[in-house]
């Protein structure tokens, strides 16, 4: 069984059509959700080089951008998911992803 059948076994996908969608819709997340955190965090005013008197600045600047990039990430993956007709896969996505972070309260079906 290739790698790609395990996938699409594990993920519940029907077709290998629906599965290139999920990964096109992952790729479009991942890029908007990076180009969208770059003018949040310049309207916010943190920019590394304020960082860069402090200890270990650089580690704090990361960790605040990945902050910011976390729930951008999770909306624009249910939006684009939307445009693409795959809203029920990326929402049970979702879901499996946070109630494994302790989320699991906030998730009601």
């Amino acid at each position: 069984m290739s790698y790609f059948e395990r996938l699409k076994a594990k993920w519940d996908v029907k077709s290998n059509l629906q599965l290139f969608i999920i990964f096109v819709v992952f790729a479009i997340t991942g890029s908007s959700s990076v180009k969208v955190a770059k003018p949040l965090m310049d309207f916010l005013g943190i920019h590394l080089s304020s960082f860069d008197n402090i200890f270990l600045g650089s580690l704090i600047y990361w960790t605040i951008r990945i902050l910011i990039v976390f729930p951008i990430y999770q909306i624009l993956l249910l939006f684009f998911g939307i445009l693409f007709f795959q809203f029920k896969f990326f929402w049970d996505f979702e879901k499996k992803i946070l109630s494994k972070m302790g989320f699991k309260r906030f998730l009601k079906d």
